[in-house]
């Protein structure tokens, strides 16, 4: 039977590795995401998992030990935010392409600067090429389930990944919510334990792993990193069904939210997408037609499957909590309209900016936007791209 709880996002990723109870864990503390390791040793002291914690002078000692654990063959992960991210670049990049199927718990904040601690996207975003499977959590319910659903991702044997397990800052790391945990034993056996067929400390059979790689091999392995990344989309689906049968909670890459006979959608990702979905509650009873996209999956981008989702509405707004810094858009605006493109999907699309460092998004902005769609299509008036809300 589910264990009916109240939690912060922190705490539940925090249970949900206690659950886990992987053999390593190095970090370092960053405001919003220093609760975790700080829960995690709480339960190894306790006696509750015993699991290795190693604290570490810096976010780039935390993930070069767990890509040595790993790589030594120990279930291995870490967490982090923001900059601490960024300091880690060197390594996730290592991390992806030596095929390590460690975990990181990345609590979203804003990077610098100017300095701010609050949430956007901007520290995921930033390593959104770094060959790391990324997952988005709307709030802290998702946040939990995500985390347990990411070793049997990461591990299965085409992927061979490090996935990324996000939540928003503040928002939900901090925030306590409702939730329904597992009960132990069936986390465990969901999880299961991991066998690595290679792995550094196998007697007898010596391996090296992130060797110098000559011109002659290492596109090859390039393009191998790339067929796990699309491989990784047929996994996530199998484990969600997996995780479906098991705690009755329906995952995707994507969750569509009214958007059947939708004539206008909202592509989002995160916490937000909760506020568009009470907007799209409130208009739905006033006779609009408008729906939500919430994309949970960033990484493996899922491009045709997004095209599909949108194909039959007459406008969308996608969403970007992170700029880009490209003079065009967002990551998501780029993204989701060469996906369109691709696919000769030919819809009206809006990029939108919005919540950096923290800032308010409401329902009434979702009502703005929703507006400024229906005027765009309805009467021709011409909408500004790459349009920042509530901009000062």
């Amino acid at each position: 039977m589910a264990i009916k709880e109240r939690m912060s996002g922190n705490e539940a990723v925090s249970y949900a590795i206690r659950q886990v109870n992987p053999d390593v864990m190095p970090a370092f503390p960053i405001t919003p995401s220093t609760e975790i390791p700080q829960m995690v040793s709480t339960y190894i002291a306790n006696g509750e998992m015993d699991t290795e914690f190693i604290p570490v002078e810096s976010e780039h000692s935390s993930m070069s030990a767990a890509i040595g654990a790993e790589a030594a063959g120990a279930r291995s992960l870490t967490a982090t935010s923001s900059a601490g991210l960024a300091l880690m670049w060197e390594e996730l990049l290592l991390a992806a392409s030596n095929r390590l199927p460690l975990v990181l718990t990345l609590v979203n904040r804003t990077l610098s600067g100017p300095i701010n601690i609050n949430c956007d996207h901007s520290d995921g975003m930033g390593a959104r090429d770094t060959g790391w499977i990324q997952i988005y959590a709307e709030n802290n319910q998702e946040a939990y389930d995500n985390f347990i659903q990411a070793y049997p991702i990461a591990e299965d044997t085409r992927v061979h990944l490090p996935v990324m397990i996000c939540q928003d800052g503040f928002i939900t790391s901090h925030a306590v919510e409702n939730i329904e945990l597992l009960e132990d034993d069936k986390v465990k056996n969901f999880v299961g334990e991991y066998e690595p067929e290679e792995f550094l400390l196998n007697p007898g059979k010596p391996i090296a792993v992130g060797p110098y790689s000559v011109s002659n091999y290492a596109m090859e392995a390039k393009k191998n990193q790339e067929i796990a990344m699309e491989n990784s989309k047929e996994v996530i689906l199998e484990i969600a069904k997996k995780f479906k049968d098991m705690a009755g909670r329906e995952y995707g890459l994507f969750e569509e939210y009214k958007t059947q006979d939708a004539d206008y959608i909202m592509l989002i990702m995160g916490s937000a997408a909760g506020t568009a979905k009470q907007a799209v509650d409130e208009l739905r009873e006033q006779g609009k037609k408008v729906g939500v996209l919430k994309l949970r999956v960033f990484r493996p981008f899922p491009a045709k499957e997004i095209a599909e989702a949108l194909k039959n509405c007459k406008a969308a707004a996608i969403m970007d909590r992170c700029e880009s810094y490209n003079g065009n858009g967002g990551p998501l605006g780029s993204e989701v309209t060469a996906g369109l493109f691709y696919h000769k999907v030919n819809i009206e699309a809006v990029n939108y900016i919005y919540g950096l460092a923290g800032r308010d998004f409401t329902i009434s902005d979702v009502n703005s936007v929703f507006a400024e769609l229906e005027d765009m299509v309805v009467n021709g008036k011409e909408v500004e791209q790459h349009k920042y809300i509530r901009l000062r």
